[in-house]
């Protein structure tokens, strides 16, 4: 599998000028990446699972297959797949977990991941570790799938997915065991905005422990942090059925 490892150069926020964009990111341990393959675009090839291994750039467990051709790829790991099952991708594959078909192939009510918004691009959704969409309905060009938010939204009936729930559902659960264990994930702290100097921040100065007061809640430019703050409607909103849930709390 070394063809499909690389070292994964780390910027800590910087773009090409050497500027932070992205705040409160630093050194970390070094890291391989690892070239999955979301579009499984080998069609009508099995692929017996040789490895499942551990992915340090995201939650999910990635498996390891090889093709009859002798070709080695990575895909995610779905739940329930194991050292020697097989997998295919093809429009007349068994619904079995793992296994890669069009949407309109696949049965409603059937669980999937790795769901294409644009046919042919590869997967764009629902591949986080524990994840999973349910098709709601059909219609003449379009498949209703229930998204992990809550949401219904159409999706155009060829795009492909993978039968079954992302797997390491566990891992939402696991809770970081101290401070150091973030910075060698390459986190770095972040420093509430009324504990910081005037001039690096709308909320900083002030005698003692003092809040906001006052002040209209501002980001560390001083943009508007609270309400409506984007205005910019999506082009794909019109293939909302359903809306997602509203948040908790």
């Amino acid at each position: 599998m070394k063809k499909l490892k690389r070292i994964l150069a780390k910027q800590s926020g910087r773009d090409f000028s050497g500027r932070v964009r992205v705040r409160h990111q630093g050194g970390r341990q070094k890291r391989f990446y690892r070239v999955v393959d979301w579009k499984r675009d080998k069609k009508d090839v099995w692929a017996q699972v040789v490895a499942i291994e551990f992915d340090p750039n995201r939650n999910a467990y990635l498996a390891a297959v090889k093709y009859e051709d002798g070709e080695l790829r990575y895909v995610l790991a779905p739940l329930g797949i194991e050292v020697g099952s097989k997998l295919i991708s093809s429009e007349v594959a068994p619904i079995e977990s793992g296994n890669h078909l069009p949407l309109s192939k696949i049965p409603v009510g059937t669980q999937v991941h790795n769901i294409e918004i644009r046919p042919g691009k590869g997967g764009q959704i629902v591949k986080g570790a524990g994840s999973v969409a349910v098709i709601q309905g059909k219609e003449t060009d379009y498949v209703l799938l229930k998204l992990p938010s809550g949401e219904v939204r159409r999706f155009v009936n060829n795009c492909w997915a993978t039968v079954g729930q992302v797997g390491n559902i566990e891992a939402r659960s696991v809770r970081i065991p101290n401070a150091g264990t973030k910075r060698r994930m390459g986190i770095r702290p972040t420093v509430r905005g009324t504990a910081q100097h005037p001039n690096s921040h709308p909320h900083g100065g002030g005698e003692g422990r003092s809040g906001i007061g006052l002040k209209h809640p501002k980001t560390p430019w001083g943009k508007s942090a609270v309400g409506k703050t984007r205005n910019k409607r999506k082009y794909s909103n019109n293939l909302i059925i359903e809306h997602r849930k509203p948040a908790r709390g």
